[in-house]
């Protein structure tokens, strides 16, 4: 991960104040009203991750107990939360604030997660572990998606549904790194991206790279258009430039990735900082947080194109933003987007509307949160109407994973 240091100039980066803002417009119908949605999660659970399909919405957690974790998920009811379900556990697991696992649910009910399992003794010598389930409650014997066998990193995986029905996923991969990571989490060679994808008997049908130098631990993003899917990730020039790419598959390949902007953010570091996508139909919203020339801020840009290219950048964040996002592309072609945004000495996870023309609506404050890791990264997801926020409340040394839904009302064409 990044070290000491570098963290520390990004978040001195982040919390550098900006005399401009985004222009705010009460024209969208926002801010929603905000309802309590009682938890399904105990106490020492984070690592939150919320997915979305046209099953609705799928919540996942990791729970400790002594060395061992558990992955758990509860599917989003209109009574709230379902009874918390265990997928696997394990006192081998790489458990770690930014690098999280998942469980999301095919459009025929298929429930795929994945979790991330140590290889070696080092502390980032991991790989991803898959699995499968028709029923929630009984697992496939856990497999990977990558062949190298190097004990190195393999995390970061962004899991979506091919067009037909198929798992798709994409992960950062250090097997270029050689054997034994160092200290800061990797070895000597670049990490890469690479893309693999299974069948729907589960026979693995492709891995490849799409990327072979990228940013060494910001989480990737992933989302289907109707032209094929489109994945987002931190990339990382020769000259430490570490501005957002994206990569889309048609026709068996990936494009050669593309930066979303030039934002031209130098850092000899990894932020621990990924984008996010949702895609609706062609139209795809990203947002990303940057921090070029000592301020901190956060964007969102939309595309009619599937994402093969974007309009300018949108600020979402009123003083400075601190980092991890999150997107939802909406019906009308608005998006909503969060991030933490630092004002007045606190650091609050908020959301707002954004219209394509630039157009957005005052924040919604979802909730107060701590400014350091142990916030980890808050989530946001959309069904219907429906708003699902997820993030982490550290109290009495202990964390544990709270939830907040809103309903936008109708949603208008433009």
């Amino acid at each position: 991960m990044a070290t000491r240091s570098a963290a520390c100039g990004i978040l001195a980066s982040a919390l550098a104040w900006s005399a401009s803002g985004p222009t705010t417009s009460r024209a969208i119908d926002w801010p929603p009203p905000l309802k309590a949605l009682p938890s399904p999660a105990a106490e020492r659970s984070a690592q939150a991750q919320l997915s979305s399909s046209d099953r609705g919405i799928v919540l996942s957690w990791i729970e400790q107990s002594a060395d061992r974790a558990t992955l758990k998920y509860a599917d989003k009811t209109p009574a709230g939360w379902s009874e918390p379900r265990p997928v696997a556990s394990g006192s081998d697991w790489f458990v770690n604030w930014a690098d999280v696992p998942s469980v999301m649910r095919f459009a025929d009910g298929t429930y795929a997660p994945h979790w991330l399992q140590r290889s070696a003794g080092s502390p980032y010598a991991y790989d991803v572990r898959l699995s499968h389930s028709t029923d929630g409650r009984t697992w496939s014997p856990s497999l990977t998606p990558h062949s190298d066998g190097t004990k190195t990193e393999h995390g970061f995986a962004s899991l979506f549904q091919l067009p037909g029905a198929g798992l798709g996923l994409v992960w950062l991969d250090g097997r270029a790194g050689g054997s034994e990571p160092d200290h800061g989490g990797h070895g000597g060679g670049d990490m890469s991206l690479r893309f693999g994808a299974f069948d729907r008997a589960w026979k693995q049908t492709a891995e490849t790279a799409i990327d072979a130098r990228v940013c060494e631990c910001c989480p990737t993003t992933a989302a289907v258009t109707s032209d094929g899917p489109i994945v987002a990730f931190r990339n990382r020039s020769e000259g430490e430039i570490r501005d957002i790419a994206v990569s889309r598959l048609g026709q068996g390949r990936w494009t050669e990735p593309r930066a979303v902007f030039d934002d031209g953010w130098k850092i000899n570091a990894c932020p621990v900082n990924g984008p996010a996508l949702s895609a609706r139909g062609r139209s795809v919203a990203i947002a990303w947080f940057t921090a070029k020339g000592e301020e901190g801020h956060a964007f969102v840009a939309f595309s009619q194109g599937a994402g093969r290219t974007f309009g300018p950048p949108i600020r979402l964040d009123d003083a400075a933003a601190l980092w991890r996002v999150d997107v939802e592309l909406m019906a009308d072609g608005s998006a909503v987007a969060s991030w933490i945004e630092f004002a007045d000495q606190r650091a609050q996870f908020r959301a707002r509307r954004v219209d394509r023309s630039g157009t957005t609506s005052a924040p919604l404050v979802v909730a107060t949160i701590a400014s350091s890791r142990a916030s980890g990264y808050p989530r946001l997801a959309a069904h219907g109407d429906e708003l699902v926020f997820a993030w982490m409340e550290s109290q009495a040394g202990t964390t544990r994973l709270q939830t907040a839904s809103a309903r936008i009302g109708a949603e208008r064409g433009r």
